[in-house]
């Protein structure tokens, strides 16, 4: 059976779209959440765990036999193992639970492929979609990655993590070698957020460690609207999907970031 999965992206943008209701209810009484702590610099909230229960049971009404793996649940391995789902139903929950912009983040893999995907802005109403082949989109309207090349203009996203998380060994090291050259550096406090900034021109680059559920989409995005993505050494999906030590840019600032980043110790994933 051929599966439409144009007709798949329609649907998870729908559903993506009543996740956002579901998520803006919690968001416009933030103080009230209850949270619990997963880890340092780690939340979760009520509002996390009921939109991942939503778009869960709305997408294995899509398919009950693909697989899903999300942030507040364990994986569900399906009949179809080579359809997954990746979900991450509240992406930049520390801003969400400060009544900042926050996003959630859908992504379809088939085997080591990202077929489809979207990052949802429900605050902004701001719904970026990308499909293999058929470009990166921002509510309708297509998206291409920032054409400048000057490294004095370069505007760069990154993450800037507590000293509780160890999974930054020198990242304000790091950082201060990149600002000292570039035009600006910006904290978007969400990893699929960011990536969807460089794909529609907002930063010319990002450049963080964090999971690969949070960025699939995002990473698609970004390819789909001509942009770079490598780990902070070069190397492709086979490794920063694994290790989740991302550039996604321009093809300008990738040269820069990747320049500045191959002093680090290679991670292996």
């Amino acid at each position: 059976m051929t599966i439409d999965y144009d007709l798949i992206l329609d649907e998870m943008v729908a559903i993506a779209r009543d996740a956002g209701t579901l998520t803006l209810e919690h968001f416009r009484d933030f103080r009230a959440l209850e949270i619990g702590i997963k880890g340092p610099g780690d939340f979760v909230s009520d509002a996390d765990r009921e939109a991942e229960q939503l778009i869960r049971k709305r997408l294995f009404a899509i398919n009950p036999d693909w697989s899903l793996t999300g942030e507040e649940f364990a994986p569900v391995d399906g009949a179809d193992p080579e359809h997954r789902w990746l979900v991450d139903p509240i992406d930049g929950t520390t801003n969400f639970l400060n009544g900042q912009h926050y996003t959630i983040t859908i992504a379809l893999r088939r085997g080591q492929e990202t077929l489809c995907g979207l990052v949802y802005n429900p605050v902004a109403d701001e719904m970026f979609t990308a499909s293999k082949g058929g470009g990166a989109w921002l509510n309708g309207d297509r998206v291409h990655v920032s054409r400048s090349t000057e490294v004095g203009l370069m505007c760069v996203g990154t993450g800037l993590p507590t000293p509780g998380l160890q999974l930054y060994p020198g990242a304000y090291q790091r950082l201060d070698m990149i600002r000292s050259n570039i035009g600006a550096v910006r904290v978007v406090g969400s990893a699929a957020n960011s990536c969807a900034y460089v794909a529609a021109g907002r930063l010319t680059g990002y450049y963080e460690e964090t999971g690969f559920v949070d960025t699939a989409a995002g990473i698609l995005l970004v390819e789909e609207a001509g942009g770079i993505v490598t780990d902070w050494w070069g190397r492709g999906p086979e490794v920063f999907e694994r290790t989740g030590a991302l550039i996604v840019a321009n093809p300008a600032t990738h040269a820069f970031l990747l320049e500045q980043l191959r002093s680090v110790p290679r991670k292996e994933p």
